[in-house]
């Protein structure tokens, strides 16, 4: 079961470097929180109350509807849904998302580290990878939002196969960093959108205070 979530996260990163509109990036972050809950409940080793009451806030509560919620918001106020015309176009992002799963099949191939999960850690590195290419090439700043989160999801999956003898601890900083990240990027967009409806990088020097 735990493989086929993984797989699942897999194809969702595939469909994030396919679809143009945002409403799709925010859906495809929901799922990931799913999935993510999923594959750290059945990678408890002991299941009590406490853990499973954490992974449920953190991943459903938090992952899955807090913070696609936030980004529905974000589109509704700014009123941009689809990236820019100048980005990376769909055929060569694909190419660039099948690459990093490669790379990342490569990098795991060398480190060859017993106590971590291959599987677990080819995701990871994918995602972490696909995070920074929905950064780079893309030209709007929700795009780099989306990146961030996909960031995000990547180091909770990594500290899953990594983070066993600690798990709270190290969920409780990535849960924190989330929150904080998404509330301080909400008020920036807001801000953003009361400026300038393009929603550009490049044009962020524009705005004065």
């Amino acid at each position: 079961m735990i493989n086929f979530c993984v797989l699942l996260f897999a194809f969702s990163l595939i469909f994030l470097s396919i679809t143009e509109r945002f409403r799709s990036y925010a859906n495809l972050i929901c799922i990931q929180g799913i999935l993510l809950f999923l594959i750290s409940f059945f990678q408890l080793t002991e299941i009590n109350w406490l853990n499973l009451a954490f992974i449920t806030a953190e991943t459903l509560l938090f992952k899955a509807i807090i913070t696609p919620y936030l980004l529905y918001r974000i589109i509704n106020q700014t009123g941009v849904s689809k990236v820019h015309k100048s980005a990376l176009p769909i055929f060569y992002q694909l190419i660039l998302t099948v690459s990093a799963f490669f790379v990342s099949m490569g990098i795991t191939f060398m480190l060859d580290d017993k106590a971590i999960n291959p599987s677990f850690l080819v995701i990871s590195i994918s995602a972490m990878l696909c995070g920074l290419l929905l950064i780079i090439t893309h030209k709007r700043i929700f795009s780099h939002m989306v990146g961030f989160l996909v960031l995000e999801n990547a180091v909770f999956l990594f500290s899953i196969a990594a983070g066993t003898e600690m798990p709270i601890l190290i969920n409780t900083g990535i849960l924190i960093d989330l929150v904080i990240t998404t509330l301080i990027l909400s008020v920036f967009l807001t801000k953003i959108n009361e400026h300038n409806q393009s929603m550009e990088s490049d044009k962020l020097t524009q705005l004065k205070d």
